[in-house]
């Protein structure tokens, strides 16, 4: 096999990187399960016509085919796709069962996506997202709007990592205000705005006027709107005092204010008001979130989510929902990046059991299964070397323990060699102190 050549935007984690993303998906899952949520993995294809219901994401899309067609096979392979989020395949998957389902539904997913957008730092074309939504029958209390930013607040601070900040906005205020100054394409404008950070407010308010028709006093008004920025209910007062009145406005603005007032009671400094917050997808009818890394600003959003209220619907039935989701490779492929994150070894193994002799590696195998009854993480020694060169083995591989079996009735010893003490055990009763048992994320 000739040497291959590298797929970018396919990340490939070493094994220590790989234990620090377990490390993380672990933190992550059990805060989503301490609020209630509930594991679901869905399937990784969705009929094409799917995935391009809602947003702009035909160019993203992966199609998934087979390499030689045949007549006789499944019908209507041609016309799936690898998902691109969580939320699309979701929606689907609470229509096909709702009748079995109980709402409120709270579920989390942690799957992998695809996207062919052009690969960068931080930015992939497979990549793990971890998700949480809750969708209702009918009708979803907004108070559920307010309880998304807790969750991922205390996700996100289970993990050695750095401050985030929870941008939120609230798609009402901005249609809203849109329909009260004159704008009659309020998405239109809305997408306009959604690009400010990459574009800034001149070709912002060039494309407000080429596609959602805004003079140039209405586009002024929505960059106005747009700079508002707050850590509390004070937006609400500038909000006002651009003298714009819609009822959907006033709507946006009380759920927003609870939002921002939720969150700070529970965490201060969690959550900032940010009228720029506009998400591009079409899908997003209330609160829009995105998230900011201390440090790491410029590469975006690591989470993002928001209200949907027409995702999911059938017949005379809908399910209004609200989500978010953790971009974990993301986060994590910007961290490894600056090598902000380490692992005290790079496997799992805490102890190492040398071997005599060959002839007697059966009592050093007995001795690693005792330790791994009881939850010890160990592995035997390749070969009969040496004991410098087993001991130089386990240093190497950062295994912080090394057990020599007894020999003519001699006790076990167990050797720390990093500060070289050397004591008698029992493989049935000795225990490693906590923090050596499992490798340290840090």
């Amino acid at each position: 096999m000739s040497k291959p050549t590298p797929i970018s935007g396919f990340p490939e984690w070493t094994p220590a990187q790989r234990m620090i993303e377990q490390f993380v998906l672990d933190r992550i899952r059990a805060t989503f399960e301490l609020y209630g949520f509930a594991p679901l993995e869905t399937r990784s294809v969705e009929p094409l016509d799917q995935l391009l219901r809602k947003g702009e994401t035909s160019k993203e899309v992966y199609v998934l085919r087979r390499l030689q067609a045949d007549a006789d096979g499944p019908a209507g392979d041609d016309a799936l796709g690898l998902h691109f989020d969580l939320t699309v395949p979701f929606a689907r998957y609470v229509l096909e069962n709702a009748g079995r389902l109980q709402f409120p539904f709270r579920r989390y997913q942690i799957q992998k996506v695809w996207r062919g957008e052009r690969p960068q730092e931080g930015r992939y074309r497979e990549f793990l997202q971890a998700d949480i939504d809750i969708v209702d029958r009918d009708t979803l209390p907004a108070h559920y709007e307010a309880e998304m930013p807790l969750v991922i607040g205390d996700a996100l601070r289970s993990l050695p990592i750095p401050p985030v900040t929870i941008q939120v906005n609230n798609r009402k205020i901005c249609e809203g205000f849109y329909r009260g100054i004159g704008l009659t394409d309020p998405e239109a404008a809305l997408r306009a705005v959604d690009k400010l950070d990459k574009i800034g407010p001149a070709k912002v308010a060039e494309l407000l006027a080429e596609t959602a028709g805004a003079s140039e006093a209405q586009a002024k008004a929505c960059l106005a709107l747009a700079e508002i920025s707050a850590p509390d209910a004070s937006f609400a007062d500038a909000v006002r005092g651009l003298g714009v009145t819609h009822p959907l406005l006033d709507e946006g603005v009380a759920e927003l204010v609870a939002v921002v007032e939720t969150a700070a009671a529970h965490s201060p400094g969690l959550c900032v008001a940010d009228l720029r917050i506009a998400r591009g997808l079409d899908y997003y009818t209330g609160t829009v979130y995105e998230t900011s890394l201390a440090g790491y600003e410029r590469f975006g959003s690591i989470c993002s989510g928001g209200r949907y209220d027409n995702l999911v619907s059938a017949g005379g039935a809908s399910f209004p929902g609200v989500g978010i989701s953790i971009g974990v490779s993301r986060l994590l492929g910007l961290l490894f990046g600056a090598g902000a994150l380490t692992v005290s070894r790079s496997v799992p193994t805490c102890v190492l059991v040398a071997v005599t002799s060959e002839e007697r590696r059966a009592a050093s195998n007995a001795v690693a299964d005792a330790l791994r009854r009881r939850g010890v993480p160990t592995e035997v020694a390749p070969s009969a070397a040496k004991f410098g060169k087993q001991i130089r083995h386990a240093e190497r591989r950062g295994i912080p323990y090394v057990w020599f079996p007894g020999v003519d009735g001699a006790p076990d010893e167990v050797k720390d060699i990093r500060s070289g003490e050397q004591v008698v055990a029992a493989a049935g009763e000795w225990t490693p102190p906590r923090a050596d048992l499992s490798p340290l994320v840090s």
